[in-house]
Formats: C-alpha cells, structure tokens, sequence
C-alpha cells in the first residue's frame, strides 16, 4: 500500500475533523450538559450549509451569510425546544420532528433543488479544501483552529454566567433547579438554540470546504458527533478537567475519529460500508466506560476476597 497516498490524505482528515468537531461541540452542549437526546443537528447542520450557500451565491459577504446561518440554525432549536416544553413531546422526539421537517425547509431554501455548488473559482469563500495541503495562511486547519479557539473561549465566558451556570443545573437535575426558581423550560429551549446554533455554523462552514450544499449532508451528523464526543470523554477524560479543555477533547475526537475513517479507508475498506463502521466505532466506543467500570469492580471484588 502506498504510504504516501495516506499522508497526502490527511491534512484534509484534519480539516473535516474540525469542522466535525465544532458541530459536535453542539451535539456536547446538548447530551453532556443538557442530558438531552438531540436529533435535530442531522436537518440543522445541513439548513446552516443550504442558507450560507444561497446567500454566498447571491453575493451576500461571507461573514454575513455565516451569522445568518448561526441564527437559522438557533430558530431550528427553538422549534425542537417548543415541541420538547411547551407541547410536551419527548425531546428525542421533537428533534426526529423538527430534523424531519427540515428537509422539506433545506429544498425550499436551495430552490427545490437537492445540492448547490459553491466553487471557489466563482465566491470568496473563507475555506476550501483545495488548500488542505497549502502552507500557507488560507489552509483550512489554520483557519478552524482560530474559529475553534474563539468557539471555545466564548463557550467557556458563557457557561460562566449567571445564565450559564443556570442552564448547567438544569442539565444535572431538572427538579431540583426548578426547585430553586430556575426556569427550566427556559433554559432547555436556550440551550437547543445554542447548540443547534453552532452545529448550523460547522455546517456552513463545511458547505464551504466540500464547495457545495446538500440536503443530505447532515445525514448520520448525530452519530459522527456522539462519536466525537465520546472517544474525547475515552481518551482525555483523566486529563482534561477544565470545561474548556472538556470542549477541546470533543475537537480532538472529531479529529481521531476522522483519521480512523482515513486510515480504515487506506487499508481498503469498501465505501459502502462506511456506515457499518461508523456504527461500530462509536458503539466501541460507548462500550468502554462500561468496560473499564465493570473490569475495575471485578478487580476490586478480587482484591477484597485476597
């Protein structure tokens, strides 16, 4: 096999793992904060790429079209976030509802049409995968590691706040916050907004990098970042303690979970079954807290027989 096919390969693994990463920082803020099922981000990630791709296209400033994206992206959380509390559906369920809908709101807003090209050569794009390998200020890495940066330092600032701290007890236990006069229904749409807010913003971006929107491109989003997630809390979770590091493990999960896919690839796996293995990694994955707990009790019990 050819090394070097790997390696040229990889900058781009890095770059897409970055992007990932920042729509799994949504998917964190929603199932690790929250305790909430959000199955929004596979419609929201791809409404974000569909509204920056026809503003771009229709010669709105980039920085622009990326806001927009973040505030369409937080109005798909309020619709799953009014289900989930005002009319009381399941939160797994008002995601599946609002994702569901979605689709028919992404054809609607690329003009009925199922993917829009956005090349490089016709807009001013701020990232793109042509310069995956370019060393040079306009490669994609450099490029989501300042949107990274700025991601997590303003997340870490608002998680801080009054605000923040009271959307962080309701994730840990809904009864007693309500208990101490903390709106809960509140705080859950907020943070649905928020985290479908940022997933809408990485699918933006990612529209930009690929060079073109599609209806489907969030198809399997919630599962690339349970995955990140996941294997950041697996690998880092003895080391990063500080919630700002917590956020960066999701990044760094998004990034070894795209290198696996790389190298899994390289060795020949067939395409189709990508899928497949996307579901057995992050089952892997999910399996080895469980194993480590359970390996750890029965060493212990050894221990306490001796």
């Amino acid at each position: 096999m050819d090394i070097l096919k790997l390696l040229n390969a990889l900058p781009g693994a890095v770059s897409q793992g970055m992007i990932w990463g920042l729509m799994a920082i949504g998917v964190y803020i929603t199932y690790r904060i929250l305790d909430v099922s959000d199955l929004t981000v596979d419609g929201s990630i791809a409404t974000g790429g569909a509204v920056a791709a026809m503003l771009i296209i229709n010669g709105c400033n980039v920085w622009l079209a990326l806001l927009a994206a973040f505030l369409v992206g937080m109005l798909c959380g309020f619709v799953t976030g009014m289900f989930h509390t005002f009319f009381g559906i399941p939160a797994i369920l008002s995601g599946i509802l609002t994702q569901l809908a979605l689709y028919s709101v992404n054809l609607r807003i690329m003009g009925n049409k199922a993917n829009t090209a956005l090349s490089v050569n016709k807009y001013p794009l701020i990232l793109t995968s042509r310069n995956a390998r370019a060393l040079a200020l306009n490669n994609p890495i450099l490029i989501m590691a300042v949107f990274i940066l700025v991601a997590i330092g303003l997340l870490y600032w608002f998680f801080g706040t009054e605000l923040g701290c009271s959307m962080r007890a309701t994730g840990a236990n809904r009864n007693m916050s309500r208990a101490q006069g903390i709106n809960t229904d509140k705080n859950i749409v907020l943070s649905l907004m928020l985290a479908n807010g940022i997933v809408a913003l990485s699918g933006a971006l990612l529209a930009q990098y690929q060079g073109f929107a599609d209806v489907g491109m969030g198809r399997g989003a919630i599962v690339i970042g349970l995955a990140a997630v996941i294997i950041g809390e697996v690998v880092f979770s003895k080391i990063f303690r500080n919630f700002g590091l917590k956020l960066l493990a999701v990044i760094i999960g998004a990034i070894i979970y795209y290198l696996v896919i790389q190298v899994v690839l390289w060795l020949g796996l067939n395409t189709n079954d990508l899928k497949l293995l996307t579901a057995l990694v992050v089952a892997l994955f999910l399996a080895a807290p469980h194993w480590k707990a359970k390996f750890l009790g029965a060493k212990e019990k050894r221990k306490g027989r001796g």
